[in-house]
């Protein structure tokens, strides 16, 4: 296991519309300490533009890991889970719901659509870091995820 000067940075994009809950999640991130890249997108078609590295995305890391958010504008959370794991070329990388649902429907549907894991986002900053603490902890230091690199 490499140490912790050795690793590189981990890629995230996080999928989140919410203005507030981005700024926690970035700021949690940053007070954990959480050694990564951070890319955002406001909305699912977004997403699906950095994630295919489509006009101003095509130089976009390929992201080890995505905190996707179900209630967007444009594309919903589960419209783009679905795109993600039905595409060879993206299909690989772990997908978190991060998410305010709480509902059976939703959990259902999207592991049905293989996402990774669902976590309820937390109502506070120490919750907060709490989550993002476990992220990195199970993500990045516990599982090895796909290399970062350009897709043929």
């Amino acid at each position: 296991m490499p140490s912790e000067n050795d690793r590189k940075p981990v890629e995230i994009l996080i999928v989140e519309d919410n203005t507030a809950d981005l700024m926690i999640m970035q700021e949690a991130l940053l007070d954990t300490q959480f050694l990564a890249n951070v890319h955002t997108t406001r909305n699912g078609e977004e997403a699906m533009k950095f994630l295919r590295r489509v006009g101003d995305c095509s130089a976009a890391p390929r992201p080890h890991l995505i905190l996707l958010d179900l209630n967007m504008p444009r594309k919903n959370g589960h419209e783009v889970l679905q795109e993600i794991k039905s595409d060879r070329l993206l299909m690989r990388i772990p997908v978190i719901i991060l998410t305010t649902s709480h509902a059976d429907d939703d959990i259902s549907r999207a592991y049905g659509a293989h996402a990774n894991c669902y976590i309820r986002k937390p109502l506070d900053f120490s919750a907060f870091c709490d989550v993002m603490r476990q992220i990195e902890a199970f993500w990045v230091e516990t599982v090895s995820l796909p290399e970062s690199s350009p897709c043929v």
